[in-house]
């Protein structure tokens, strides 16, 4: 028997912020899903290569290129609570034109370009 959408157990960005850190943990409308262990070497190369690229291609621009782990908050409130988040994802890489969505917990609201 499958439960009710409603007898789900719902987490939002506050519980988020309490569990152990180093699980590599996503939230997705309130629930979570593991990640994947600590991706490979050469998803890290990559990585830190298209990083480079977008980074130098954006240096003489105000937007800012991020890499993982960080964490992209998404809602439709300009300015919630961490109690009313429920998605929070990390990608392997951000670019965020607008520095209004960043602050010192990551980026509130969708960046530009995600990887």
């Amino acid at each position: 028997m499958s439960k009710r959408k409603e007898d789900v157990v719902r987490y939002s960005y506050a519980d988020y912020l309490q569990w152990v850190e180093g699980d590599r943990v996503e939230l997705i409308d309130g629930i979570p899903f593991a990640m994947t262990p600590t991706p490979s070497r050469e998803h890290q190369r990559i990585v830190l290569e298209l990083g480079r690229q977008f980074a130098n291609l954006l240096k003489d621009h105000p937007d800012e290129v991020y890499i993982a782990p960080f964490d992209v908050r998404l809602t439709e409130e300009t300015t919630p609570p961490d109690e009313n988040i429920q998605t929070v994802v990390q990608p392997d890489l951000a670019v965020i034109c607008d520095r209004e969505k960043l602050d010192e917990r990551g980026c509130l609201g969708a960046p530009d370009l995600i990887i």
